[in-house]
């Protein structure tokens, strides 16, 4: 079984990983990613700005991503690092298989998807 996902909640966290400057935008969604600690389990965050629209939307948007996140990650994202996923406008009415491909295809642009049941990392150390 895959390892249980952490959250990130404080303010320093999420601004160390956007100075990272390693992100990938897709029409759903922003996929931020730097490095964390060496071996620890995934850590996820979320943030929605108000251009997304009223609070609804906002917290619609944001439990749309987490559930994508709980389905992908544990088993797809690569340990040992933050990961900051950003809402856009498009997230909220955006049909789930697609969100579920932009989120797919975010990490693997960032090189930091692996193959379920892939313990070894493959590819490069850290995501461009």
């Amino acid at each position: 079984m895959a390892a249980r996902l952490g959250r990130l909640t404080r303010r320093p966290d999420f601004l160390r990983v956007a100075a990272a400057r390693a992100k990938v935008a897709a029409p759903g969604l922003v996929l931020q990613a730097a490095p964390g600690a060496e071996g620890q389990a995934p850590r996820v965050g979320f943030t929605a700005s108000r251009k997304v629209g009223i609070a609804v939307a906002r917290n619609r948007a944001k439990r749309r991503l987490r559930a994508l996140t709980a389905e992908i990650f544990p088993a797809h994202a690569r340990p040992g690092f933050d990961y900051v996923v950003i809402a856009r406008q498009a997230a909220v009415d955006r049909p789930f298989a697609l969100l579920r491909e932009d989120l797919v295809r975010a990490l693997r642009r960032l090189d930091a998807w692996r193959e379920a049941g892939d313990q070894a990392q493959s590819g490069r150390s850290q995501a461009r």
